[in-house]
């Protein structure tokens, strides 16, 4: 695992737990750089950054250094067998869809 991979500064922290979670770190440079959502922790200046993969949600969390440049803090994966990433919102349709053929 490289420290500057794709042009940024990855803690050793990080890359500790993706080697210990099996996370590549494509996967997490993936992740920040085009994630499916991302959300602002105010309270610790972060970015979190989520995206899925074969089943796995790889999670990132990144800041901004005092010179601009984007560091990788931490890494981590939840399984979407979770009951919590199951749950999917379902759109207007959906509902209305179901509720018309009773399902």
């Amino acid at each position: 695992m490289d420290k500057n991979f794709g042009n940024i500064i990855w803690t050793d922290h990080a890359l500790n737990r993706m080697r210990e979670r099996g996370i590549k770190q494509s996967d997490a440079w993936v992740t920040w750089k085009n994630p499916e959502r991302s959300r602002y922790v105010k309270d610790k200046a972060t970015w979190i950054y989520h995206k899925t993969f074969s089943g796995q949600r790889v999670e990132v969390v990144a800041k901004k250094n005092d010179d601009g440049r984007w560091i990788i803090l931490s890494v981590w994966s939840k399984s979407l067998t979770d009951k919590k990433l199951k749950k999917k919102r379902q759109s207007f349709v959906e509902k209305v869809v179901k509720k018309f053929l009773g399902i």
